[in-house]
């Protein structure tokens, strides 16, 4: 039982894993933060392009 609790405690592999849990919910946050920045200006470019093509078929 003392060895397996030796080696246990020695082993990084539960520590790597959460580290790169951490990574992908970091870049999760940075992409959320980034397309909720620009979805404001795309929006209005779709509802320009929109209302342009409405005029263009009367």
């Amino acid at each position: 039982m003392k060895k397996f609790l030796a080696k246990l405690k020695k082993s990084e592999a539960g520590a790597t894993a959460i580290e790169y849990g951490l990574i992908a919910a970091l870049v999760a946050v940075a992409a959320i933060t980034g397309l909720s920045a620009v979805s404001s200006s795309l929006n209005a470019t779709f509802n320009s392009v929109s209302s342009a093509m409405d005029g263009a078929s009367n």
